[in-house]
């Protein structure tokens, strides 16, 4: 009974053939690429009202070097808020559960951001390691302490965006089955039961949407350090 709760979270196979992939490139069918040949209507100009909304958000923190970035952050907020929003649909697969796969969207991101103030601003980059004014007995913990820090950054975006999501899956899974459960037993706590469950689920439509811009924003204020 336990291991059917995370049953949900095991990347479905067809024929052998995992399928995480094909869940990962479908929100992309979703955002169809307008050209010159579409007549505008209203959801082509909501798409672009929204991913205009998004860029806008993302480039606040940064400079002017840093909109170079806004296709690849725009880009990945946009993947994870659909593919975050989908999987809470019923019978899907939430890609954003497994941590290999936030992992590897994190750890090349951040170690772009690493390398590109490496390249641009050395001396500036390695400075964040000591704050000004150090005592200098203190001068080595604090470099292993602002080492482990920066190094921990990757594994932290994904590590909170997974455990918020599988959270909120199993959250939503337990409590569908104590209501179905309940619904015979007792219907009046059943009743209850659906009405958390309701609000629940609006919590976690939210939370889809935050963690999705959370993961991105963090990334954008990483490479607001180095440039």
């Amino acid at each position: 009974m336990n291991l059917s709760f995370f049953d949900q979270f095991m990347s479905p196979c067809l024929l052998g053939i995992p399928l995480i992939m094909l869940a990962m490139l479908f929100p992309t069918l979703l955002l169809p690429s307008p050209d010159n040949r579409w007549v505008t209507n209203r959801l082509s100009t909501l798409q672009s009202w929204f991913l205009h909304l998004i860029t806008k958000q993302l480039m606040i923190p940064l400079n002017k070097k840093g909109h170079k970035w806004a296709l690849i952050l725009t880009s990945l907020m946009t993947m994870l808020l659909l593919i975050n929003l989908l999987g809470l649909l019923p019978y899907t697969f939430t890609p954003t559960t497994q941590l290999s796969m936030n992992m590897a969207l994190a750890f090349p991101l951040w170690l772009a951001t690493l390398l590109t103030g490496l390249r641009n601003q050395p001396s500036i980059s390695l400075g964040h390691l000591l704050p000004e004014g150090t005592p200098t007995p203190l001068i080595p913990a604090l470099i292993l302490i602002e080492t482990t820090s920066l190094f921990i950054r990757p594994l932290a975006l994904g590590v909170r965006l997974t455990a918020n999501l599988t959270a909120g899956h199993l959250l939503i899974q337990l409590i569908s089955t104590a209501t179905a459960a309940l619904l015979l037993i007792m219907p009046t706590v059943s009743i209850l039961t659906t009405l958390v469950l309701l609000l629940l689920t609006i919590l976690e439509v939210a939370v889809a949407m935050i963690q999705a811009y959370v993961f991105v924003l963090l990334l954008s204020l990483y490479l607001q350090e180095n440039i």
